[in-house]
């Protein structure tokens, strides 16, 4: 009998060990933020000149779920794309369940002699808000002082990774909300 007693209470110990163990691990988990995220842009975001795996978009989701979030960061940058082009395929880009898009309105205006940017950014702005998603605005001058390839206009793998370092922090955040 004395025996029976002694492995029950030594199984309710390792019962209340797992038990404390589970709801820390829940505990623990539940700073962790989780998403879908989509990164909409033009070559910057795509990463012109650059393997997918060291574009930015990437490298975030790699830093992200370092830290522990469960996200998936899909890239949806394309090479030569204007603000209104970005607006015409938007709603084809994000997923059912998307919180937070990361906006690279780049430069292909001014090459392409277009002045409606402001107008795109507002109306990508306003469509995306309605749908409850966050957005990050990732201004061209974010790229400044990053290592860039010989065109001296994209990141270099080392760059983009900078770039995700740099927006990670605001993309937690807006994940976190």
């Amino acid at each position: 009998m004395r025996a029976r007693k002694v492995r029950f209470i030594e199984s309710f110990g390792i019962l209340a060990a797992v038990a404390v163990l589970a709801a820390s691990l829940s505990f623990a988990g539940a700073h962790a933020a989780s998403g879908t995220i989509v990164a909409l842009g033009a070559s910057n975001t795509y990463g012109k000149g650059v393997a997918r795996n060291q574009a930015y978009p990437a490298q975030l989701e790699a830093i992200l779920r370092a830290k522990g979030h469960t996200v998936r960061v899909i890239n949806a940058g394309i090479n030569g794309n204007t603000t209104g082009q970005m607006l015409a395929r938007m709603d084809g880009a994000l997923p059912r369940g998307t919180s937070v898009v990361i906006l690279q309105p780049g430069g292909n205006e001014r090459r392409k002699g277009k002045d409606d940017t402001a107008q795109n950014i507002a109306e990508i702005q306003a469509r995306l808000s309605a749908k409850g998603v966050r957005v990050i605005m990732m201004e061209n001058s974010m790229f400044r002082g990053l290592p860039k390839q010989s065109d001296e206009q994209h990141m270099t793998p080392e760059g983009y990774r900078m770039l995700a370092e740099t927006i990670s922090g605001r993309a937690e955040s807006a994940l976190g909300r």
